[in-house]
Formats: C-alpha cells, structure tokens, sequence
C-alpha cells in the first residue's frame, strides 16, 4: 500500500494529537499510568478516560456516525491507534466491545440490537466481555458445550466458561453456546448477548500469577435469554464467532499501542542502566526494536487488505503467532537489562519500574494461549493458507 498520507489523514493526524496534548491525564508523550489500590479503581479511571475520547469521537472511528463513531475507514481508525501509542495513552477499557463485539453486532445484529447495544460502548457506558472458552473448549470452539435449551419465550443456559477477561465489571458478554446438541460439532451452535447481572450468571474471579484478577469462570444455572439476545442466525454461531474472531486476530492495535510503548520504556531503561554498553545486550536491543517495527509492518499489510474491502482472512493468525512470540523474546531481554534487580517485586528500593516491569514479563508468558494457542494459528496457518493436509487418522487396530 502507498504510505504516503493524503492530506485528510495528515489533518486527522494533527488534529487529535493536539486534542491528546490537551486532555491527556499526565504530560504528552511521558506518562504512565497511576498505580491503583485495586482493579475497581482502575477500571473506573479508564471509563472516565474512555468516555473523554468518546466525547471527541476519538473511539471507534470506523464505526457509523450514528453510533458515535465518525464514519471513517481502516486507516483512520489505525491513525487514531498509532496517535495513541505515541502520547503514551490510556488503554481503551472496553477494547472487546470496540473491537470484537462492535464489529460482530454492526455484521450480524438486527436493527433493534445496533441501536440497542452500540452507542452504550464507544463511551464505556456498558462493558462487554467474551464468552467463548470453556474448560474444554479453549482454542478448539466447535467443542462448545455450554448448552441453551430453547423455551417458550427464549433459551435457558446451563455451562461454565473461562478466561474472561473484565467478566467482573461487564453489563453484557457475547456468549457462544450450543443450541443443538444432535448436530455436527461445527454446527448447532448460537451465539447471544447475555446479561452479566441476571439471576443465574456467577462470575468467580481468577487469582492470576500477576497477583491480579483479570481473568474469570463465569457459570450459568437457569440464566433465562430472551428471543431478542440471539445474535444472527439460530444455530450459525460458529459463522458470527469466526467473524468476531477475524478482527481479533487480524488488525491487533491494542497489541501494537502496547508494544511501542513498551520498547519505548525498554530503550529508556538501557539508556539509564548502560545497557547499550553491553555487547551481550546491544543485539537484543536492536532486534527488539526491529521487530515492533515488523509487527507494524505486518500490521499495516493487513490493513491495506481491510482498506480495499478484503476480510483479514486466515493470515490473521501469522500476526497473532509473530507478536505473541515477539513480546516474549522483548520481555526477555527486559529481564536481562534488569539484571540483579530481575526477581524483585513491587516496594524493593533498587527495582526500576517498582515491579511493572516484572508483572509484564509475567502477564505475557500467556500471550501464546490467548486468543488462539499457537499450535492452532499453525495449524490455520498450514491448513488455510499452505494448503498442507490435515494429519490422517490411524486406522484402527485389527482385532483377531
């Protein structure tokens, strides 16, 4: 695609980086975020944080004006991300209702359900969470077992799922569940908006590793759907899921926001430690720093696919195989800059970051099992892309 901007964009690009430069929460370009007492505190900051970017229409760009959005295409919407990672932004605290529900409910919602459910998302006024994994079901979603029985005046769901990120604060979740139980595992399923706060819907907190709670199980007992929380067609959730999940594992600029400021914070952390001093260390650096750069690179290809009207399509998973691997490779070798002060935590005097450093290089040793485990964008990789044969079964063994 020809990088070059055209002068709307250059003026798009101008004009929120001098709305950033005015109501960030900290100075351009320099800030991180406060440390909060809680997870509550936090999430509350970055509704309000949300909201004032909603107000200026800076959320969701490509979504329909009357929707809160501005209309705009692809590129816009990936001019306001990278504005973003340059000021040194807040994270976006609905990101799955911007990014996954959005999309999915503006393809496959009715009329009533658009109008419904989408202006409530750009400002943070309703937060969504995902319900696709299960126990058994985590990156093979055909294996959905959480069951909707149908009744007179909807559907009943019984299960339980895992790995929920914000369940917690959520008033609404995209919910895969199986709706015909006799038919092939690919199909029979439905996907539907589920409310977090009704009579048989549990959220169980996860304590995770980073000594945060994240994550969540969710289980339904009896939670009762009405007919109007169907979200495309009856049995054909398996489609509306694959669709939410294109833009999951496509364009990724939560991902790319992050990255660039974390190699922002890496240089930095060199600079002050004499990192660059260190033969030893002076390649990790550079090879970190250039491959954020490819993770642009990749980034931008599939947004030149977006932006002449293609779908993501299947080498949406060589992204998300390439930044999961890359974002350990970085954290590593943040490690190896720490040095000595590597194993320490949150209150030691000489632990630069004060243990955000630490809790990163945790948090994202699970970068290869979220949102599809490696082993299956391979798989995808191989099958879809390479046109490589599935492995065949053993024939069964003979018997006597």
């Amino acid at each position: 695609m020809d990088l070059t901007p055209t002068d709307d964009e250059a003026a798009l690009r101008d004009e929120f980086r001098a709305w950033l430069r005015e109501h960030l929460p900290w100075e351009y370009g320099k800030g991180l975020p406060p440390r909060f007492e809680d997870l509550a505190e936090e999430v509350a900051f970055l509704r309000d944080w949300q909201g004032k970017l909603a107000g200026g229409r800076w959320v969701g760009v490509a979504w329909p004006e009357e929707f809160g959005g501005r209309g705009a295409g692809a590129v816009e919407h990936f001019i306001v991300t990278e504005e973003l990672a340059r000021a040194r932004a807040p994270e976006l605290v609905g990101r799955i209702g911007i990014n996954l529900v959005g999309p999915t409910l503006l393809a496959h919602g009715t009329p009533e359900q658009k109008q419904r459910w989408l202006p409530k998302i750009l400002p943070a006024e309703e937060l969504w969470c995902q319900l696709f994994s299960e126990p058994g079901a985590g990156s093979d979603l055909a294996a959905v077992s959480t069951k909707a029985t149908a009744t007179a005046d909807g559907w009943v769901l019984e299960g339980q799922k895992v790995w929920t990120s914000y369940a917690q604060f959520a008033d609404w979740g995209l919910c895969l569940a199986r709706t015909d139980p006799d038919a092939p595992k690919q199909q029979g399923i439905s996907a539907f908006a589920i409310d977090m706060r009704a009579p048989g819907v549990e959220v169980r907190p996860l304590r995770q590793i980073t000594d945060e709670t994240e994550f969540n199980e969710v289980f339904f007992d009896g939670a009762e759907i009405p007919n109007d929380r169907l979200i495309g067609p009856l049995h054909e959730g398996w489609r509306v899921a694959n669709s939410t999940l294109t833009h999951e594992r496509g364009i990724n600029p939560r991902q790319l926001v992050i990255h660039v400021q974390l190699l922002e914070e890496l240089l930095r952390l060199a600079l002050e430690s004499d990192a660059f001093d260190d033969p030893r260390l002076r390649p990790r650096l550079a090879q970190a720093a250039v491959e954020v750069r490819l993770f642009q690179l990749h980034n931008w290809r599939t947004l030149s696919r977006v932006a002449k009207g293609q779908d993501p399509g299947p080498e949406g998973s060589a992204l998300k195989l390439y930044w999961s691997e890359m974002s350990k490779r970085m954290h590593d070798t943040v490690m190896a800059v720490l040095g000595p002060a590597a194993p320490l935590w949150r209150g030691a005097g000489t632990n630069p970051g004060d243990g955000e450093w630490q809790r990163s290089w945790l948090y994202y040793q699970a970068s290869s099992i979220w949102a599809g485990t490696n082993e299956i964008q391979r798989n995808i990789l191989s099958e879809r892309v390479l046109g490589l044969p599935r492995e065949p079964k053993p024939a069964p063994a003979r018997t006597s």
